[in-house]
């Protein structure tokens, strides 16, 4: 009888890990912190844009930033095509990846940021929205490479 407890209890906690792993494959997102900052990600279509590090630490969570208030420094992974029209006559796009770094001096506890992230010819930018939809910072490019 215990030996049956023992495996239905962790058969129990191994299907709890199977759902964690699978919630996050799946895209789900955690409840934000009421305590701190949250920063959306957004790209333009066609592209991707993750979450690099926060104050020169590596963030875990490519999708987001959660961060104290106060000041900090976000660094983001664009990667995106630039279209034939915008380098010459060749076929094909080209593909770069870029890294922006983004300085703001007031994340506000509990608040919502909105990071975007575009292009203008070859050339990534990135602003970060307050709640309200005011441009609150400037991202400046870090480097790029073809991807």
């Amino acid at each position: 009888m215990r030996a049956m407890l023992l495996v239905s209890g962790l058969l129990t906690l191994s299907g709890c890990a199977s759902l964690a792993s699978l919630a996050d494959f799946a895209g789900f997102m955690p409840r934000p912190d009421p305590n701190q900052a949250w920063v959306d990600l957004t790209a333009e279509d066609d592209s991707s844009l993750h979450a690099i590090q926060v104050d020169d630490r590596d963030w875990a969570d490519k999708r987001y930033f959660q961060v104290q208030p106060g000041s900090h420094e976000l660094t983001v992974r664009y990667k995106f095509a630039v279209q034939p029209t915008n380098i010459g006559p060749q076929a094909e796009p080209l593909w770069r990846d870029c890294q922006l770094n983004v300085k703001y001096k007031d994340f506000a506890a509990g608040q919502r940021y909105q990071l975007e992230a575009g292009t203008l010819g070859l050339q990534p930018w990135a602003k970060l929205y307050d709640a309200q939809g005011f441009v609150v910072s400037k991202g400046r490019p870090a480097g790029c490479q073809r991807a």
